[in-house]
């Protein structure tokens, strides 16, 4: 038995450790979600891998952390605990890019991607630290008579850690630091807590192991950040973000690409400010179906090419762009050209949040938002939300919608589901294929336009560019058993992840 003064401070340093391990358990979760999400998305499939091998991880550390507390309670071994969840993670922070790669050009179904992923990274560290809560329960435990609340208070102490970590990861620490840094300093924060609990009970070897560790941990860390020096590599509060200088595939001109979760989003030419996506220009045939327009609405901002482009081309005209996360516009400005004009309103909100809320009256509406290569934000495809932007438009206004997809009938299920959903609302929909209309099988931009009128639009255009646009029209047979989407039943994740399968497999 020690002295009261250090039986106090014994107890309050426990209280300490469960915090802390509590907050440390939910800030690695949240970073599983944006460390998965440049191979894997983040869709609902990632979410329910993660969160269940978290889980199941969790309760298994419980029962073996019970188990080996009730045959040595020690603060030596509950150090020990702590390193090993330390050092897990420290190996999940060296692997996980390697690893993922790997794994990512093995699997094309991201359910088992992002199963797979989940246990090989994610299991270690959350078992170790699954043990912790138990564990202190022993250490703290001096009476059966008082062991409801030793083991009330320190659960409690372990949840309002949780809740304290959810918070932080996702208001400040992963915007502020980045998914590979802060998995490093988790690492780090907990090898510094084994060290303190192993010189507390004067364990040199253990306590220079535990710095020896936390100094290699250290220069694993700055050799990972080196890496990446050249590039800009920032995750925001919505995405991780990628900004590179590299060569255009079809022109081998130099350009400037932004990546959101390692998927390409926007680009610029270093020698022009033309357009380099094609599918973009296609935007502009608004113009040619609604030729006395004024004010047009973009949703989805990224890199801001098109809202610039649309600027020069039309001066006097007015576009409102949505986009959810404010850095990407702060680095728009940066990187991509992105100007102040009164011309040009930006709004930083979800696009559905905005269409439940918006008044004004548009002459088009430009869909363009993504969250993965295949997924659309699923409360963006109901018929809930296509009917406020049918409500949004001007009487002759248009709604034009991009979806990367095949024509395939048996590989473009979410082309048809919500090709289905908006002939719900709207007269006339019509399909254009970006690359090539007759090959079934390609995956490319189907853009889909939804005229509010109910008369045929005529397709025959002066601007050269729009004619061999308007000549790519593609008629989409839907099948009868597709139900239309809507805000109760959206499995836009299930649909776009089979074409994806359909499309890798064939390599």
């Amino acid at each position: 038995m020690g002295s009261p003064v250090e039986t106090t401070l014994k107890s309050a340093l426990l209280k300490i450790v469960v915090f802390i391990c509590g907050a440390l358990v939910m800030i690695f979760e949240l970073i599983g979600a944006r460390m998965l999400g440049p191979y894997a998305g983040t869709s609902l499939f990632v979410w329910t891998s993660l969160i269940g091998i978290i889980l199941g991880s969790l309760s298994l550390g419980y029962w073996l952390g019970g188990k080996i507390a009730d045959i040595r309670p020690d603060y030596t071994y509950f150090g020990l605990i702590i390193l090993l969840a330390g050092l897990s993670i420290l190996i999940t922070a060296q692997i996980q890019s390697y690893l993922l790669n790997l794994l990512s050009s093995k699997f094309f179904d991201i359910r088992v991607l992002s199963l797979v992923a989940s246990v090989i990274l994610f299991l270690p560290g959350s078992l170790f630290l699954g043990m912790v809560s138990p564990y202190a329960v022993k250490l703290k435990l001096k009476s059966i008579t008082t062991s409801g609340s030793v083991v009330g208070n320190l659960y409690a102490i372990s949840t309002i850690g949780s809740i304290t970590g959810t918070f932080l990861a996702g208001f400040y620490l992963i915007p502020y630091f980045g998914v590979s840094q802060l998995v490093f300093l988790i690492s780090l924060l907990l090898i510094f807590i084994a060290a303190v609990l192993f010189a507390t009970q004067k364990k040199w070897f253990a306590l220079g192991f535990g710095i020896l560790t936390i100094i290699v941990a250290w220069f694993l860390m700055q050799d990972r950040l080196q890496q990446v020096e050249n590039l800009v590599d920032v995750d925001t509060q919505y995405n991780r973000v990628t900004i590179l200088e590299t060569t255009d595939y079809y022109t081998l001109r130099p350009i400037r690409m932004l990546k959101i979760n390692d998927e390409h989003s926007s680009a610029i030419f270093l020698d022009s400010e033309e357009l380099v996506f094609n599918y973009l220009k296609f935007y502009h045939l608004f113009s040619h179906f609604v030729p006395d327009f004024d004010h047009v609405l973009m949703i989805g901002g990224s890199g801001y090419t098109y809202p610039m482009d649309f600027l020069k081309r039309y001066p006097g005209a007015k576009i409102d762009v949505v986009e959810i996360d404010p850095k990407l516009t702060e680095l728009a400005m940066e990187y991509f050209r992105l100007e102040p004009d009164p011309a040009l309103k930006i709004i930083h909100e979800d696009g559905r949040i905005f269409f439940n809320n918006n008044s004004m009256k548009y002459d088009a509406i430009l869909m363009d938002a993504y969250k993965a290569q295949f997924s659309v934000p699923y409360q963006l495809t109901t018929r809930e939300c296509i009917l406020k932007q049918y409500e949004s438009l001007q009487p002759c206004g248009v709604v034009i919608a991009n979806i990367i997809t095949a024509l395939d009938p048996d590989n473009s299920i979410f082309l048809q589901a919500q090709l289905k959903t908006y002939q719900s609302i709207f007269p006339i929909v019509r399909c254009f294929a970006m690359n090539d209309p007759q090959n079934m099988d390609v995956l490319q931009n189907i853009m889909v336009v939804a005229f509010k009128e109910g008369h045929i639009h005529d397709y025959v255009s002066y601007d050269s560019l729009f004619n061999t646009y308007l000549q790519k029209e593609v008629f989409i047979g839907i099948d009868d058993e597709i139900p239309i989407l809507t805000d109760d039943y959206a499995p836009v994740e299930y649909y776009t992840t089979q074409t994806m399968h359909k499309y890798y497999s064939q390599f």
